[in-house]
């Protein structure tokens, strides 16, 4: 068969002239032959395959300089790359269903209320959360990194890195004006203001000393308003739920190592002594992406949350983890006793703990 002109290639491949013109410019697709005189492009039938590829790539919306680079790799190889762009697109269309059912609540609610003098107060407002929160610099490190904060209305661990705990306290001290009352519509929006402003006074720390150039800090922390609590997360420190005896981490690792296991790309087992696996891709400075992650979460009577810096989740299990939160009803006995967990294991980091009782408000002592 001879070379096919655009046209009939464009009908073989199912891409349009325009999209076949635009795969040229970007040399993702040449032509076999232009004719010199006419400009016409011509393209080989074995060229097919390829254009075929490009066109099931497009549409599961993947960009074109990543198609460029699953094309040029063996079926194997590419089959990998797939997968894991796969995951990636699952994984933000998770956060974004998120985001669109805590809007749809609360539309859902202004519609409610429209036109109506109605009281919000309600018996879930009269929630609040007994807490303590307690660092330490571990068994083997010869200086503490890690800053946490806990008050009625915010508790927030940062685990800070590149030698100082400048950045840490910096981000910290950010988020404190959250403990301030925050009308639970704005959670979200208060809790993103604040995160850039750690963001922002972490780079100013590292622009404003040579000394302190590269430090960055992870940041978690959970905001409570009535019977909402926000919470904010960037980085490998962790929140974790304890509710009706059952444990649920409620963030994401941003690390190499847990996007390279989302992908399939290693096991977990694997994962376990990766050379990478305190590499940040999403970090407060630092030179990492920042992105937080934000979230709104219902809170109940009985829920226990923990905020955890990697020093204790790198090396207390999660099943350890369960027994102190269900077990231990004084929230600063149950950070005391994950810390010792943590150094029994070794204390190879910084381990700092934050824990917050969800109670009726009757249960909270007297001001």
């Amino acid at each position: 068969m001879g070379l096919l002109t655009i046209g009939a290639f464009a009908r073989a491949s199912r891409l349009s002239p325009k999209a076949l013109r635009l795969y040229d410019e970007l040399g993702l697709l040449p032509p076999a032959r232009v004719e010199p005189h006419s400009g016409y492009r011509l393209y080989d039938p074995a060229q097919l395959e390829r254009a075929r590829l490009v066109a099931w790539l497009r549409r599961l919306g993947m960009p074109l300089t990543r198609i460029r680079t699953v094309c040029e790799l063996d079926p194997g190889a590419a089959a990998r790359e797939v997968r894991a762009y796969w995951a990636q697109v699952e994984a933000d269309t998770a956060a974004r269903r998120d985001l669109a059912a805590f809007l749809v609540d609360q539309l859902s609610q202004l519609s409610q209320l429209s036109g109506k003098d109605v009281a919000m107060s309600s018996a879930h407002d009269t929630l609040g959360v007994r807490y303590a929160m307690l660092s330490d610099r571990g068994s083997v490190r010869e200086s503490n990194e890690d800053s946490g904060y806990a008050g009625p209305r915010l508790l927030a661990v940062a685990d800070g890195f590149g030698g100082s705990r400048h950045a840490s306290e910096a981000a910290i001290e950010a988020l404190k004006p959250l403990e301030a009352e925050v009308p639970g519509a704005e959670l979200l929006s208060a809790l993103e203001d604040a995160a850039h402003r750690a963001h922002a006074s972490v780079c100013e720390l590292a622009a404003s000393d040579a000394a302190l150039r590269g430090v960055g800090t992870t940041l978690t922390a959970l905001v409570w308003s009535g019977s909402r609590l926000g919470l904010v997360h960037i980085g490998d420190s962790r929140a974790y739920l304890l509710r009706d005896g059952e444990l649920f981490q409620i963030t994401h690792d941003h690390t190499v190592v847990r996007s390279l296991l989302d992908e399939g790309r290693i096991t977990a087992a694997e994962a376990a002594s990766h050379p990478q696996r305190a590499l940040l891709l999403r970090a407060v400075g630092g030179g990492a992406a920042f992105e937080p992650d934000l979230a709104l979460r219902d809170a109940l009577a009985g829920d226990r949350y923990l905020l955890c810096s990697d020093g204790l989740s790198g090396v207390v299990t999660a099943e350890e983890i369960r027994r102190v939160l269900g077990s231990v009803a004084d929230p600063g006995e149950a950070a005391l006793e994950l810390i010792a967990l943590a150094n029994r294991a070794g204390g190879p980091d910084n381990v700092t703990c934050g824990v917050a009782h969800v109670v009726d408000g009757a249960e909270l002592p007297a001001a």
